[in-house]
Parts: C-alpha cells; structure tokens; sequence
C-alpha cells in the first residue's frame, strides 16, 4: 500500500518511518509538513492510504482528508493531540476510517493500519463478473467495494464498505458495538464506541432514503444494530 504522512513535525514523520521499516506491504512513497504539497503531490501519483495529523497550521488534517477524497477514495487514519471528543467525532463525521490520539503505542498505532489495510484490501475474487448482495433496492458489489441503490452507485469509504458487507451478509443478526470494533476495526477502544456509531449514521445517511426511518440498518434498543431482510448474493 502506497502511503503519505503528513504532520507539521518532522520528526515525528522521520520516527515514524523508521518504526514501520518493518511493515510489509506498507510503503511510505511521501512524507510532507505541508498539506498543500501532500495534496498535490497525491494529485499526480497513486495513494493507497493517508495518515494526518489533524492540529497543522494553515490547514488542518480533516480539510486536507477532504481534498484528498476528491481524487482518492482511501483509507484515512487521523492524529490528534487533543482529548476532546469533539475533534475525534468531527473527524469520524467527516469520513475518517479512525483516529488515533498522541502520544500513541506505536504498536496500537501499528495494529490499527494493519488491520485497516487488511480490511480495505479484502479478498480477491475469480471470475470476471462482480459478486453482488442485494436486499430490495439496495445492492453491494463486492468487488468494487461501492453500494448500489436505484442504478446509482454511492462511494463509501473502506470502514463503511466493511460494516454494511458485514450487517447485509449475516441479516437479522444483531451485532453490539463491541463486536462490530473488534470484527470490522480488528481491535477493541476499551469502551469508547462512538466510532461504529458514528459509521453507522454516515452509512443510514448515504444508504437510507430517509435517514432517521431506515429501512435496512436498523438498532436493537440496548443491544446494537443489524441489517433488516434477506440479502440475495449473486455471482
């Protein structure tokens, strides 16, 4: 996976990249202190991933993960050194796939790309026609990891496109939030999660034709969420 850095400090860009020499399949093809040139250099060139850190002067990680999403639907993992949850939801709101708050575990940090590259990668596929799972209106295509409703195709990002395969594969199966962290995210945050609500909302939001009726991702009150119907996979 071809990946950016960017952060204002230079050294933690130069630290970084020296604890994830040992990361296969993860290269660093640019690391920038300057969000404008990360932007454009991601303009010109094949990005699989994005790490920012979200508190940069001039522009701040979350408007430069936005310019980012108008050339590359990619994975994006966001650095904050505040605490406050409202610079950690405002991330998620805004298509984060997750946050990681300094000083960080440069191991948790590790296992958070890891499995999120993992997920976004997925599976490959034989055959030349895309698999589908469909439940009324609303398909998936497996392979090009997009949504489908009325013949119009809705990008996701990687965690959203896991969380909805996941729901539509096992429907009526109600999921707890702890269970969807530890099988969509790959890791549990100790009681803190917002983050599958946060997805399930953006999900309802691009998915439902009236959000706060969904038709298909639906809460158990207490418990947690699944997906209504059948779905019908086709090869």
């Amino acid at each position: 996976m071809k990946t950016i850095l960017v952060d204002d400090m230079l050294l933690d860009l130069q630290l970084f990249e020296l604890k994830c020499a040992d990361m296969p399949d993860f290269e660093i093809v640019g690391k920038f202190t300057d969000p404008n040139a990360a932007i454009e250099y991601a303009a010109g060139h094949v990005v699989d991933f994005a790490l920012l850190d979200i508190d940069m002067p001039g522009m701040d990680g979350i408007t430069a993960m936005t310019r980012l999403r108008q050339s590359h639907n990619l994975p994006v993992i966001l650095l904050t050194a505040k605490s406050e949850d409202t610079d950690k939801v405002l991330g998620l709101n805004m298509g984060a796939d997750d946050y990681v708050t300094k000083p960080f575990n440069i191991l948790e940090l590790k296992a958070r790309i890891k499995a999120l590259l993992r997920r976004a990668k997925g599976p490959a596929r034989p055959g030349r026609n895309p698999a589908l799972l469909t439940a009324g209106d609303l398909s998936l295509d497996t392979e090009q990891r997009v949504a489908i409703r009325d013949g119009r195709t809705i990008d996701l990002t990687a965690k959203e496109y896991d969380l909805i395969e996941l729901l539509m594969k096992n429907p009526r199966r109600v999921y707890s939030r702890e269970s969807l962290m530890n099988l969509v995210w790959g890791y549990s945050y100790a009681g803190d999660y917002r983050t599958v609500d946060v997805h399930i909302r953006r999900l309802r939001e691009k998915l439902e034709r009236v959000p706060a009726e969904p038709e298909y991702i639906m809460t158990k009150w207490g418990v947690g969420y699944y997906f209504a119907g059948e779905n019908q996979p086709t090869v």
